[in-house]
């Protein structure tokens, strides 16, 4: 085993990942909704940006309630994606370039469209009835006062057997039980139908909420504010990751991320700790979710999300960390966590590729963060996709929220910011589709952001990424490094060391519009500039402009 300042090297913690949303990522017969043929298309593009590894959302046969995530079979392709030739294409060439292809795997809930849930539905003796969770109304109510993510109760009554069903999201969306020794079998065998094919691993879709409290107890009101907490401490979760683990990953060379959504990182810690034969790592919500509060972006400071960043990189050797900005379940990076205006958005796009790609831990990159795409302008409801916000709508305005309050903090927070298609040009479309109109409206800024710009433009936002994912690549000082925040209380300026056994990388980040005087250590001399998103001449005191990054290298004596 290969280690490295006592941490077990593996392949996964030293290479980046690009998630792809399928259906917003490259249409390839003009029907306006994103296709396998279509990342086909541009597998060459993903292997110029540098990346390691793509994380493909759900590409599984659906109904599409919730774009995917409620599951009609778990062993075909969605019929608007293609088939599962283009699937085991799309593959191929992946792996002729080198790039690990990691799915989704959405197993807490399926479609109600799924055989399982139309067999379970039929009679109270069905063999299949114990595959999902079924509840008898309690004194005249529902069984519980559980809530449900996309509003309204988590009970749904089905008229045939007059009983409730579980379903934490959409009535659409099924809970499946975990308690069921049969139902984990067919979940084990449908992750060796893809690993068997040649996957490298699996998204762990909300996987710390699969096992239940089987109480089944009244939540309490402080509860109802944060139900998450509840449902991700069922008491055999870990057992059953352990036998997920045993039964088929340690099977495979493969890797696990697990959705850690409502988790402590107590919990997490657990989860992912490599003595435990669980899961491989997590995303823990904290740094991407700063300010939230439901569908309400705060504010936030600069020194509260640095401590995030020293609490995830506080980890021993026994545990890795992910590091990300965007994914499909939030709003673009640039106008979260940088300067989305026309002035900055490039220079704030740049500090955060080199904040994401300078952590300690796993980058995972989103498309379209990797040439600065910005939030979407929504003006009406009536624009939004999000089943949530759907979902949702009338119990917030009923509960005497304005629309025109609810509709401004969207345009912070919706989830449908990061969807809206991928810009490859300026042309109709931004290049996403030939035809004359997309699933989910693009950006009018495509015109202006777009990678066929960028492509041309060796200053762009798009060639810095290049630059530091292959910077990144293969360096182990940078990779395994500690991480040490050098300015903690500084409330404009993030700066870090991370020092392998050969260097020390200084990286210095400006997030603010101030033009600010800085100190650096005194041993500054010694530290050689690698790059920058602004020209720099190196001075031991000097001005750090508005959005400025920049990383620096020191050689350890």
């Amino acid at each position: 085993m290969k280690t490295f300042k006592g941490i077990r090297k593996a392949w996964w913690k030293e290479q980046v990942v690009y998630q792809i949303y399928p259906r917003s990522f490259k249409d390839s017969n003009g029907d306006g909704m994103g296709d396998l043929q279509g990342i086909i298309a541009k597998i060459d593009y993903l292997d110029e940006l540098g990346i390691d590894i793509v994380w493909l959302s759900p590409h599984f046969d659906s109904p599409n309630a919730d774009n995917g995530y409620d599951i009609r079979n778990y062993r075909e392709v969605m019929t608007e994606f293609g088939t599962m030739a283009d699937f085991d294409l799309m593959l191929e060439k992946l792996k002729e370039r080198g790039i690990k292809l990691i799915i989704d795997l959405v197993v807490n809930h399926s479609s109600d469209e799924h055989a399982w849930f139309e067999e379970s539905k039929l009679s109270k003796d069905n063999p299949y009835r114990d595959y999902y969770i079924w509840r008898a109304e309690k004194d005249g109510q529902k069984p519980n006062n559980w809530p449900s993510f996309f509003g309204g109760s988590a009970w749904e009554k089905d008229n045939t057997t007059g009983e409730y069903y579980l379903h934490y999201f959409s009535k659409k969306q099924p809970d499946l039980n975990w308690e069921n020794t049969k139902l984990r079998q067919e979940v084990h065998s449908v992750m060796k139908f893809w690993l068997d094919k040649g996957v490298d691993g699996f998204r762990m879709d909300v996987i710390p909420l699969i096992s239940k409290q089987q109480d089944f107890a009244d939540m309490t009101k402080t509860q109802l504010k944060n139900p998450e907490i509840v449902y991700a401490s069922g008491p055999r979760l870990h057992e059953y990751l352990q036998e997920m683990n045993s039964e088929v990953l340690s099977q495979y060379d493969s890797v696990t991320v697990g959705e850690a959504f409502g988790v402590s990182a107590e919990l997490m810690q657990r989860m992912t700790d490599e003595r435990r034969g669980e899961i491989d790592m997590a995303f823990l919500f904290d740094i991407v979710r700063i300010g939230r509060d439901n569908w309400l972006q705060k504010e936030w400071s600069l020194p509260e999300l640095k401590a995030l960043f020293t609490m995830q990189s506080a980890t021993d050797k026994f545990h890795w960390p992910t590091v990300f900005l965007n994914n499909h379940d939030n709003p673009r990076s640039v106008s979260k966590f940088g300067n989305a205006s026309s002035k900055y958005r490039a220079a704030s796009s740049k500090l955060l590729a080199l904040l994401t790609l300078t952590q300690y831990g796993t980058p995972f990159l989103y498309q379209g963060e990797e040439i600065g795409m910005t939030n979407y302008p929504f003006k009406s409801f009536e624009e939004f996709d999000d089943i949530e916000i759907r979902g949702n709508y009338g119990q917030i305005l009923k509960s005497g929220v304005q629309a025109e309050t609810y509709l401004n903090e969207l345009n912070k927070s919706s989830r449908d910011h990061s969807r809206t298609p991928m810009q490859w040009t300026a042309e109709n479309q931004a290049g996403f589709t030939d035809g004359n109109k997309s699933w989910l409206s693009v950006n009018p800024n495509y015109t202006e952001i777009n990678v066929e710009t960028q492509l041309g433009d060796t200053q762009s936002v798009l060639h810095f990424y290049r630059t530091l994912l292959k910077l990144r690549k293969g360096n182990d000082d940078l990779i395994y490094g500690d991480y040490f925040d050098i300015l903690p209380d500084h409330k404009e300026v993030f700066a870090y060391t991370r020092t392998g056994e050969h260097r020390t990388y200084l990286i210095v980040l400006n997030m603010s519009e101030q033009l600010i005087d800085l100190n650096l250590p005194e041993n500054f001399h010694s530290y050689d500039l690698i790059i920058s998103n602004y020209a720099r001449k190196k001075n031991k005191k000097y001005s750090v402009r508005p959005w400025e990054a920049g990383l620096y290298c020191a050689k350890i004596d």
